[in-house]
């Protein structure tokens, strides 16, 4: 059956963080949640519990955990058994457990920014010392792409005077939108074996692939990498649920697993009933053609925006992301005399980015786009821009 994602769904009553953080003349594509209704499935499912009419405690049933570990098999051949999911509510949570279980306060913690900006606050809410291989920019033309410098990932371990307790992952990345190769992958989980360092691997985008990208699990790579590793996914970003905040955690080791639930239990994790029973529809592969759609979808409005910056903003560097629906836009050669790309484009386009600065080392004059909206919405933006444009100087 045919999807439509070009309805615009007028989110301005509904509480949006997106669209009430800024006055009602600004168009935001910042935080990472997209335009899109959820699947038809996932939203009848719902309805069914609400007609219900009895919203009581529930927990996360063997159905669920049989179909997020069989959604690991049939994307990824990653055999992985139901005991070993533990659900979270969300991912931000499950990281921050996931540092409980695996560092002690005065440990290290490994990150690679410009990154995710809470992976940049998690060290404070642990006491854990920050380390930061920061990833190398490399462009052609107007083509921004990044890489791991395997010299500093080796330096960063166990510097700042801590030892490496974690290496924080975020795989596909947030914001670039790269994936990582096997033999990338292969090479900084060697290097965590070899120092031994827990590895802890946001895959939260892992099913938004764009074109013909392909996703490979760190854990799926070997035992004995598998046995260090916790991987977390989520509906969330996916189906576009992340209100209902639900995610897993696929620990398959099972002394680490239980280390991890204790930690759990102790930050009193719990996980919303609505949420499992939308996981559920989510990870069943009901959506599968819906999920198709949007990745279509996705990858065309990438395409877009891409080719529009390039042709517009020849200033302006893009990374042309093989997974997510964000881009990440080197406005550094831009002539701002000084100004903050995002307060100068939310003040002469009135279009809301996320600041570059907020995602670490590396992100100075950089902005990121969510381009997961409607093609005229992002249009509507874009042009935006490009007629303030004019006012540079």
């Amino acid at each position: 059956m045919p999807y439509d994602f070009s309805n615009h769904l007028d989110r301005t009553g509904t509480a949006s963080l997106k669209w009430t953080q800024y006055p009602k003349d600004v168009l935001p594509v910042w935080v990472a949640d997209t335009d899109f209704a959820a699947p038809d499935q996932i939203l009848d499912a719902l309805k069914n519990r609400l007609d219900h009419g009895v919203l009581g405690y529930e927990f996360p049933q063997a159905s669920l955990l049989k179909a997020v570990a069989d959604r690991m098999i049939k994307l990824y051949g990653w055999q992985v058994e139901p005991e070993a999911v533990v659900a979270t509510p969300g991912i931000i949570a499950a990281f921050n457990a996931a540092a409980w279980t695996v560092g002690q306060p005065g440990q290290g913690l490994l990150t690679q920014p410009p990154v995710y900006p809470p992976f940049l606050a998690l060290a404070g809410n642990v006491g854990l010392v920050n380390q930061f291989a920061q990833l190398r920019a490399e462009t052609h033309e107007h083509v921004l792409n990044y890489r791991i410098d395997f010299d500093d990932f080796r330096g960063a371990l166990h510097s700042n005077g801590a030892r490496t307790a974690m290496f924080l992952l975020c795989n596909p990345h947030n914001p670039t939108g790269q994936i990582y190769t096997r033999a990338e992958l292969q090479r900084v989980a060697e290097l965590c074996l070899e120092h031994e360092v827990a590895i802890v691997s946001d895959e939260i985008h892992s099913e938004l692939l764009l074109g013909e990208a392909r996703h490979i699990p760190i854990a799926s790579l070997s035992p004995e990498i598998e046995r260090r590793t916790i991987t977390l996914v989520a509906p969330s970003k996916t189906y576009n649920v992340p209100g209902l905040f639900c995610g897993f955690a696929i620990i398959p080791d099972a002394a680490l697993r239980e280390r991890f639930k204790k930690a759990s239990d102790r930050l009193i994790h719990h996980v919303s009933s609505l949420s499992l029973i939308a996981a559920e529809v989510a990870y069943s592969g009901e959506c599968d053609a819906w999920l198709a759609a949007l990745r279509r979808q996705l990858a065309a409005n990438r395409d877009w925006v891409v080719d529009f910056v390039r042709r517009n903003l020849p200033e302006v560097r893009i990374t042309v992301p093989q997974a997510t629906y964000l881009a990440w836009l080197d406005c550094n050669r831009l002539p701002l005399n000084g100004r903050n790309p995002y307060e100068f484009f939310l003040e002469h386009a009135k279009v809301a980015f996320n600041r570059g600065e907020d995602f670490g080392a590396g992100g100075e004059g950089f902005v990121r786009l969510n381009f997961g909206t409607t093609p005229q919405m992002l249009e509507e933006a874009m042009e935006r821009v490009k007629r303030s444009h004019a006012a540079i100087g």
